[in-house]
């Protein structure tokens, strides 16, 4: 017994160094090669749609990258689709709602223009909704629904955030909330 809770402190240590060497590497690494790991693909729509619906380039790339890592034939477990993993649900939000949606149909959403002028549009609506990148992130992710319930119950506070404070079930959500923020920090780094 006491050799398992050895093994189990040395991996953990193991663990810990190892993460910190990767830190300092990537670190070290200079800007241009970074710009590698957090490219600025499809600028032309992005810069477009930015501007357009009025939501940062940045925040447009850094969910990109967490969505999908820029493959616009990506598809999830769940239905999602494209570059920004739109669900049908969102598309048909959009659908409703967008002044020129060119008659498109879900399948279209493997375009990388449409996928993008959809994908801006929902996050610039939705942080009109909730007004912070966080809470814009877990609606994209959970839903207008659950992070209205949140807000309601006072499981979450707008004013005093607590990411810590989103239910256990929807953990993965604020795994989803930390990737996208901590793209974000990077294309903010590189790119500003």
């Amino acid at each position: 017994m006491a050799k398992r809770k050895n093994r189990g402190a040395v991996f953990f240590i193991v663990l810990i160094i190892m993460s910190v060497i990767a830190f300092f590497i990537y670190k070290s690494v200079p800007a241009f090669l970074r710009k590698n790991i957090y490219p600025k693909k499809y600028s032309e729509y992005v810069e477009h749609y930015s501007e357009e619906y009025e939501i940062d380039e940045n925040f447009i790339y850094a969910v990109i990258k967490t969505e999908s890592g820029f493959d616009p034939d990506a598809e999830s477990d769940v239905g999602a689709v494209g570059l920004m993993q739109l669900m049908p649900i969102a598309f048909e939000e959009v659908s409703n709602n967008i002044e020129d949606n060119k008659g498109l149909k879900y399948e279209d959403m493997y375009n990388p223009k449409y996928n993008i002028m959809y994908g801006s549009w929902y996050l610039a609506y939705l942080y009109k909704q909730f007004g912070s990148y966080e809470l814009t992130i877990a609606a994209y992710h959970a839903g207008m629904t659950e992070v209205r319930s949140w807000l309601y119950e006072g499981i979450l506070d707008e004013d005093n955030l607590n990411l810590n404070n989103i239910p256990e079930d929807f953990s993965d959500t604020r795994h989803y909330i930390n990737k996208v923020l901590n793209a974000y920090k990077e294309y903010n780094k590189l790119y500003r």
